[in-house]
């Protein structure tokens, strides 16, 4: 795909600045009718997003649908029904030193945003976070992923037909359009991908003090109890483990299983794959529902990762097919390659423990992880959780914390600064001014110089 030229980012930065100066954006009305909008030309495009997704990908029309389009839908759905009411400025109570003022809070659209995507869901990641973007009433930069230039093309496609290019635009490219990007004075960045990315993106926009939301990654630790119900934590981790084929930034990274119970687990595991995709590799390279890895260097890189440790399930890999099979690692250590940063492929390495606390001590040693899962039961889940951090967190389950519109979404730490979905995206876009208003009817001689009521003023604050 053709690389935007510089000349054209900065025209297009320009015009949204115009754009956003008219003050259109901040009117209610014209971000709903843009979010319904947007609504049908997703659905007008729904047929394209899904073959686009198939290509670059191999996803299955089910699984973009679930993973990506639905999510944004129901996003779009839930701002188009609460956005007046979380516009609507907020009263406040005064503190009763500023009596008879009154104080509010009001929300303003923070001005021109970059929204920067990744490649793992190219749809959902940018047009997900336009949603916040529009319901907040900014002007937007859509850059998407040049590794999915198909599903990037088809989203350039959507947005020339059905919005302004004053109003919102796509730009595309790689490595250099990004440094080209960072370098401008935005009102916000919205960045999701790597946390070694995420660094540069924080470094460039300090340079203009301009606010970032990081949605990044890390390595996600999954807890598998002795106590479990060890026939649903196998299905539910297998299947959060290879949506996407693994390349999923909330997916089980790692799994932690009781010594007890781990041989059980495991291979009620490999049962799982089978029932999911097939009975052996040729079923499952077979299946529509097993995505691919998004590229040869990707492959290359996870395959090696296979050399430390015990195969217990998989292993199989075709270069040309950009194939890796679902991959089980057993009798891992934490000084192994595949320990030292995130997977992002379907390989589930494996450690054993005696004693709940030897995995709370490994994971507080590390990176704050941008997701948590455990399972057992619910009074040795809050005590795990009190005693840990995560970005999100699932009991008994994977990947579900991310559907629910009135969670935020984000990381902590290394996995991420800021978060969204819902309200919170509405917030990650908007600037909230304090406004007191003071009446003229009266003017209390209190705060005045020199002071002569100053004892009373102490009783006050």
């Amino acid at each position: 795909m053709k690389e935007t030229s510089k000349d054209i980012i900065l025209k297009n930065i320009a015009a949204h600045k115009a754009f956003f100066s008219t003050h259109k954006t901040k009117n209610i009305g014209f971000r709903l009718t843009q979010l319904k909008k947007l609504k049908k030309a997703i659905f007008q495009y729904q047929e394209k997003i899904e073959t686009a997704l198939w290509k670059d990908l191999h996803k299955s029309p089910e699984e973009a649908y679930l993973t990506e389009i639905s999510i944004v839908i129901g996003e779009i759905d839930n701002h188009i029904k609460h956005l007046k009411k979380w516009a609507a400025p907020k009263k406040v109570t005064s503190s009763l030193h500023l009596i008879p003022a009154s104080s509010k809070i009001i929300y303003e659209p923070l001005g021109t945003a970059l929204i920067v995507a990744p490649w793992n869901y190219p749809f959902q990641l940018l047009i997900n976070t336009l949603v916040g973007a529009i319901s907040s009433g900014c002007c937007s930069v859509l850059k998407p992923s040049p590794d999915t230039p198909t599903v990037a093309k088809v989203m350039e496609e959507m947005i020339l037909e059905n919005f302004d290019s004053s109003y919102i635009s796509v730009v595309h490219g790689g490595k250099e359009t990004n440094t080209i990007l960072f370098a401008q004075r935005f009102d916000i960045i919205f960045f999701t991908g790597s946390p070694r990315v995420g660094k540069v993106v924080m470094k460039a926009a300090a340079e203009n003090l301009t606010p970032v939301v990081l949605e990044l990654g890390g390595k996600s630790p999954c807890i598998v109890d002795a106590d479990a119900n060890i026939d649903i934590a196998a299905k539910r981790i297998i299947w959060g483990k290879l949506i996407n084929a693994g390349q999923t930034c909330i997916a089980p990274d790692y799994l932690f299983a009781h010594e007890s119970i781990k041989a059980e687990l495991l291979d009620k595991i490999a049962e799982n794959i089978k029932l999911m995709y097939g009975d052996d590799i040729d079923d499952i390279k077979q299946s529509r529902f097993y995505p691919r890895i998004v590229n040869e260097d990707a492959v290359e890189r996870l395959s090696g990762l296979l050399n430390e440790g015990t195969i217990h399930t998989g292993g199989e890999i075709d270069m040309k097919e950009k194939f890796i099979a679902p991959t089980i690692i057993d009798n891992v250590q934490p000084d192994f390659k595949i320990m030292q940063a995130e997977i992002f492929g379907p390989i589930l390495p494996v450690m054993s423990f005696s004693h709940i606390n030897e995995t709370i001590d490994y994971i507080n040693k590390n990176e704050k992880p941008l997701a948590f899962y455990y399972f057992g039961k619910n009074k040795n889940a809050k005590d795990v959780l009190a005693k840990t951090s995560s970005g999100g967190a699932c009991i008994n389950d994977t990947l579900m914390h991310v559907s629910n519109h009135h969670l935020p979404f984000g990381g902590v730490g290394n996995s991420g600064l800021g978060n969204y979905h819902g309200q919170y995206s509405f917030f990650a876009f908007s600037h909230k001014r304090a406004v007191v208003t003071n009446p003229t009817w009266i003017d209390l001689p209190l705060k005045y110089i020199p002071f002569k009521y100053f004892n009373i003023i102490k009783k006050l604050l």
